[in-house]
């Protein structure tokens, strides 16, 4: 207790030991989450049209390559049939970068500290991080779609709104997961390309984005059915289109809670490795 020198009254601190904050700390979650929207929104030419750019240029590519001649897939035209794939597949490709680099950046810069000293629970650093990822992927989304919309012989209906709505969203979490994972695990820039490279990129092109794993053989269809990425742009495919190779609606529900549970496992082990600081501040 003191004497305010202004009023002459007395000023109560809190005890030592007592938190201040109780609860969450929306000030510093919201402060944390505006930093990371406002760091990728500065570049946003990069970081938000660019992948709508590059989005493009692929449904050009095979378009044209495979499909000429009226080639139907799932009873819709080609460029109708690959465009809910690449628009769900850009927005997790984006959502990891975004969540890959927070981090990371603090570890390659010296500045980790900033983030790690105020007053904020592994919980809120997480959830600032992941939902700044998961706004990032929602913007490029809508910018893939608005490019690929341009595009001749492509047309968007909406099926089932739901499904569009929740594995866009599951897909983007899922990412944005993983993305943080890596930044923890990662001691350079090196290891982040890496998971990119090897991991991230391989498992989004060999996951029915351009094809129905129905024309695969066997052992194939199993592999593919073991890949997540495969549910979250099948079930995106099937909020426009209607019609999915994951299977009936049943099917499709069951891949919707699978993907929840996957995401709260992930998200689990993540918050585990914040709390426990490794490689953060050791």
């Amino acid at each position: 207790m003191t004497v305010d020198d202004k009023t002459g009254g007395t000023v109560r601190f809190t005890p030592r030991g007592q938190p201040v904050i109780t609860g969450i700390n929306r000030v510093g979650l919201l402060a944390l989450y505006m930093k990371e929207v406002r760091r990728f929104l500065k570049v946003q030419t990069q970081t938000i049209w660019a992948p709508a750019f590059t989005t493009l240029l692929f449904l050009v590519i095979f378009t044209v390559a495979l499909g000429r001649g009226g080639r139907e897939v799932l009873g819709v035209p080609f460029a109708s049939f690959v465009a809910p794939g690449l628009i769900v597949m850009a927005m997790m490709q984006n959502a990891f970068a975004n969540s890959s680099f927070s981090l990371l950046s603090g570890k390659m810069q010296g500045t980790i500290i900033d983030l790690l000293m105020p007053p904020l629970s592994p919980g809120e650093l997480m959830s600032g991080i992941i939902a700044a990822a998961m706004t990032r992927a929602v913007l490029v989304g809508f910018a893939v779609a608005l490019a690929i919309a341009l595009w001749p012989g492509v047309s968007f209906g909406l099926a089932h709104p739901w499904a569009v709505i929740w594995f866009g969203l599951m897909g983007a979490l899922l990412l944005s997961v993983i993305g943080l994972a890596t930044s923890i695990w990662a001691e350079k820039f090196d290891h982040n390309a890496a998971v990119t490279n090897f991991i991230i990129a391989p498992l989004s092109l060999l996951s029915g984005t351009f094809y129905v794993i129905d024309n695969l053989g066997a052992v194939f269809q199993w592999i593919s059915r073991l890949n997540p990425f495969f549910y979250v742009i099948s079930g995106f495919r099937y909020g426009f289109l209607g019609a999915s190779d994951i299977g009936g609606d049943g099917a499709v529900v069951a891949a919707a809670a699978g993907l929840l549970v996957l995401n709260a496992l992930l998200a689990a082990a993540v918050y585990g490795l914040l709390r426990s600081g490794w490689k953060l501040k050791t």
